[in-house]
């Protein structure tokens, strides 16, 4: 019976060295070092560039000189027309006139009728020579000389008549639009000598 005890032994002993001879020798392995993690590289934050700094506008206007507001009429000028200050505009014939330095002014009647002065300066060329060319739509006006003037010319579109008078540098433009044209070549006719005062006295 003892026998048998070291002969079952024995066997288990057996059978447990032939299961360890079959694992695989972990210790070959075990000390090794482990497989380097990947590193992502550090991201470097995107800086977006930098627009230039945009100067502030500038204005491009010239300044308006002496010469041009003293040509300009006043509401004292026309103070016997009965007309009343209005928004500053420029339409029809005198838009053309605008290459220069200038200054207009708006009057209205009460009828509704409309005044319009506009004093312009011209530094590259004669002001005669842009009366000259100027080429308005219309009929021509032939109005009383102004002395002291240059060059005078005028024309009536419908009833809307127009003067243009130059001196130096400086061409005064004259616009009336009126319920008729007979109105407004008459507002024209009494306007013109003060026109023409301004324009010498500049």
């Amino acid at each position: 019976m003892r026998h048998r005890q070291v002969l079952a032994v024995a066997t288990v002993a057996l059978f447990g060295l032939s299961g360890c001879a079959d694992r695989p020798n972990d210790l070959d392995t075990y000390y090794d070092d482990p497989a380097p993690t990947p590193t992502a590289e550090p991201v470097q934050p995107s800086v977006k560039p930098q627009a230039a700094p945009v100067p502030p506008p500038t204005s491009t206007s010239a300044p308006v000189s002496a010469a041009v507001s003293s040509a300009l009429l006043t509401d004292e000028d026309v103070a016997e027309e009965e007309v009343v200050s209005g928004e500053s505009k420029v339409s029809g014939c005198l838009t053309g006139l605008t290459r220069g330095t200038s200054r207009s002014a708006t009057w209205s009647y009460p009828s509704g009728s409309t005044l319009e002065h506009q004093v312009t300066e011209y530094t590259d060329r004669d002001a005669a020579d842009v009366v000259a060319q100027a080429d308005c739509a219309g009929k021509n006006l032939t109005l009383a000389k102004q002395s002291g003037i240059e060059t005078q010319r005028a024309w009536c579109e419908g009833t809307t008549c127009t003067v243009l008078l130059a001196k130096g540098t400086l061409v005064s433009a004259l616009s009336v639009t009126a319920g008729t044209a007979a109105r407004a070549t008459d507002a024209a006719k009494r306007l013109l000598p003060v026109v023409a005062q301004r324009l010498r006295s500049a």
